[in-house]
């Protein structure tokens, strides 16, 4: 249609990746591993804190950054989990982390600007920078060094136009929780060239063994040049909430205001005290949730690491592994196509984040139950023991 603006036409169109193709291929007997969706029930006193909103007349508009006390209750878990010393006037309430992402992108980025992804990289992120007339840039990381942050090879895709790094920590697809040596590295690069960071952590709860999380914007110097950006998605079993929020620098906080009013006026007033209650109560609960994944990824990982051509590292968070399926003899895309015809198990290609994702494929394991993920590893067993009959 001629009269569709460019910033439509001239840029990526979303991918679901393997989702489309499951959805077409006609079987009943689908396990879903490749959706990045809690399997979890959200929490029943989240619920019920919405429905008593609800029913006492919670139905209007409000603060266009969100409810102040939901704000409140933000900052003070910002100042003891993440050591963000912000006041509620640094905090925007978004639908959800893609809203917020994309508001962080279109507020900083103009045409012929640059943004560097890490690679592995989140997909959905490129249309963003694409849509605010910008190009993504991709710095790939080493999976031979664990996909490790390096400063020396992000520093060489710098150039005059660069303008933003994203960074996603907990770090989805590889399950890397980056140190605080890491990101330090990071930080001294974006203070060095003076670059925004606009951080991910949607999986900042979902860690493993002895993995810490760090929040960039707490190292000295990136408080006033990091947009961070959380959600209820993953931690609450919030996903189809479409629930988040963002930290940023004061100075940029009008701008954002600018884009989010513009496109939301503000989140949806009831669900807001969901979220407060999510916050302020009972942490036992969300420990229980990633439990539940903990026992999950051991499984995975154990069951994947016996099968012929698999290798899998350990992912310290996230609810994903990122198997090596090289010893298979098939491509990423080839194993997740062949996979799904032959056993109904639905993964995703490890290309979908990147050419440094070929060789690998993305398994969630937050995203079905024990039992189906059980029957699902073991249909992947008979899959790949008949692609690997020598070795198995």
């Amino acid at each position: 249609m001629k009269h569709l603006a460019k910033r439509i036409t001239n840029t990526s169109p979303k991918s679901f990746g393997m989702y489309q193709k499951a959805a077409m291929s006609g079987r009943d007997d689908l396990i879903h591993l490749e959706v990045g969706r809690p399997f979890a029930d959200t929490p029943q006193h989240i619920k019920d804190a919405t429905i008593k909103a609800l029913q006492h007349g919670c139905v209007h508009y409000s603060d266009l950054a969100g409810l102040p006390h939901l704000r409140e209750a933000l900052a003070e878990k910002l100042r003891r989990k993440n050591s963000l010393d912000v006041g509620p006037d640094r905090i925007i309430v978004t639908n959800g982390l893609t809203h917020g992402s994309y508001a962080a992108l279109m507020a900083f980025l103009d045409e012929g600007d640059e943004a560097i992804l890490l690679e592995p990289y989140y997909p959905q992120h490129i249309g963003k920078i694409e849509m605010a007339g910008a190009v993504p840039v991709m710095a790939p990381l080493d999976a031979a060094n664990g996909f490790r942050l390096d400063a020396a090879m992000i520093e060489a895709k710098i150039t005059a136009r660069t303008k933003v790094i994203v960074l996603i920590n907990p770090c989805n697809p590889t399950g890397r929780v980056y140190s605080r040596e890491e990101l330090q590295s990071l930080a001294d690069l974006a203070i060095r060239h003076d670059l925004i960071v606009v951080s991910d952590e949607v999986y900042e709860d979902i860690l493993y063994d002895s993995a810490e999380h760090v929040s960039i914007a707490s190292l000295d110097g990136m408080d006033d040049r990091t947009v961070t950006l959380f959600a209820f998605t993953k931690s609450y079993a919030m996903d189809g909430w479409r629930l988040g929020y963002m930290v940023a620098p004061k100075a940029a906080i009008g701008a954002l205001l600018k884009i989010t009013a513009s496109d939301v006026t503000h989140v949806n007033t009831f669900i807001q005290e969901g979220a407060v209650a999510a916050v302020t109560g009972d942490p036992a609960i969300l420990k229980d949730l990633i439990a539940e994944d903990a026992e999950k990824r051991q499984v995975v990982v154990s069951r994947l690491n016996q099968m012929p051509g698999i290798t899998c590292e350990w992912p310290e968070g996230t609810i994903y592994a990122f198997p090596d399926i090289t010893g298979t003899g098939l491509g990423s895309q080839e194993f997740a196509d062949k996979l799904l015809d032959a056993s109904g198990v639905v993964v995703e290609s490890g290309c979908f984040y990147g050419p440094t994702g070929e060789g690998r494929v993305r398994v969630c394991f937050g995203s079905a139950s024990l039992a189906d993920i059980d029957t699902a590893l073991s249909r992947i067993q008979a899959f790949v023991t008949a692609l690997v009959p020598e070795v198995a």
